[in-house]
């Protein structure tokens, strides 16, 4: 299962970081008379004029790292859990498959997400100051901890945690749903993955609806600007005291294609590289 998710994790993250980008962009673009980038067309257009194509890739090498070992944790944590959870028949109902994922959720937060979300941001925002200091994954992280410690790759951690336990509860939940929809009254109903893909992207955008908000907090509290806010509740007021509610809603668009395709791309992935350990190594 670790195995699985970090190869799916590993393959998404290279396909969809261009809509990563722009959406932490446009997240830590605090309201301004005019603000930096007037949408996502602008914010693509002034990357690619002001540092090529690559620009677009800035802080992928951050995801990467951390994207594999984050899918191999929340794929193994929900598998550990939900073959706990199951019935008699092996079947997991709905409200077991949202805790498991919140489960999954909380301890990639904390062992993975955080401190690759963290250094990810900071990769992105430098790349807007005028004097960029970092020069690459670990030439950056070094910086971080030579500054601030450790404790400069946790910033945000009580938002990336109700962020990533919000997150998987309700695409597991929602996963969880259709596929026993899909199933019926039988559990060992093979499922193709075109369906796979499509139940993936409508839990994808039900968690992107569902937490935006926390994500917005979280890029703010990792940005090279967090020492503007004594914690997450306070940076959640100043948003909404300075930008009112709209702002927590920055990025929405970007952050939606992303993770409907993520989401999708991902859940295919595993089935389809458990299905082949399956065959091959005759697990259960």
């Amino acid at each position: 299962m670790l195995s699985s998710g970090g190869l799916a994790g590993g393959i998404e993250i290279c396909i969809t970081f261009p809509t990563e980008y722009v959406k932490t962009q446009l997240q830590l673009d605090e309201k301004a008379n005019p603000p930096k980038y007037r949408g996502i067309g602008d914010c693509v257009k002034q990357t690619v004029q002001g540092h090529g194509v690559k620009g677009l890739y800035r802080g992928l090498s951050s995801l990467v790292y951390g994207s594999i070992p984050k899918s191999a944790v929340r794929f193994g944590v929900f598998e550990f859990l939900s073959n706990r959870a199951r019935d008699e028949s092996g079947r997991l109902d709905s409200t077991k498959g949202l805790l498991c994922g919140l489960g999954a959720g909380v301890m990639e937060a904390v062992l993975v997400v955080c401190p690759m979300e963290t250094v990810k941001v900071k990769f992105i925002h430098d790349q807007t100051s005028a004097n960029p200091k970092y020069k690459g994954f670990f030439h950056g992280v070094r910086e971080i901890i030579r500054a601030q410690g450790i404790k400069g790759t946790y910033q945000g951690l009580t938002a990336t945690v109700l962020k990533q336990g919000s997150n998987q509860a309700i695409r597991f939940y929602v996963m969880t749903s259709l596929k026993n929809w899909y199933k019926g009254d039988d559990n060992n109903k093979a499922i193709n993955p075109l369906m796979t893909g499509v139940f993936g992207a409508i839990a994808g955008a039900a968690s992107v609806f569902g937490n935006t908000p926390l994500d917005v907090i979280k890029t703010r509290m990792q940005g090279l600007e967090a020492h503007k806010y004594k914690s997450t509740l306070d940076c959640a007021l100043k948003i909404m005291k300075y930008e009112g509610l709209a702002a927590f809603y920055k990025g929405t668009v970007p952050r939606l294609g992303r993770v409907c395709l993520d989401v999708a791309i991902v859940f295919i992935i595993y089935e389809e590289v458990v299905k082949v350990l399956n065959t091959v190594w005759k697990t259960d």
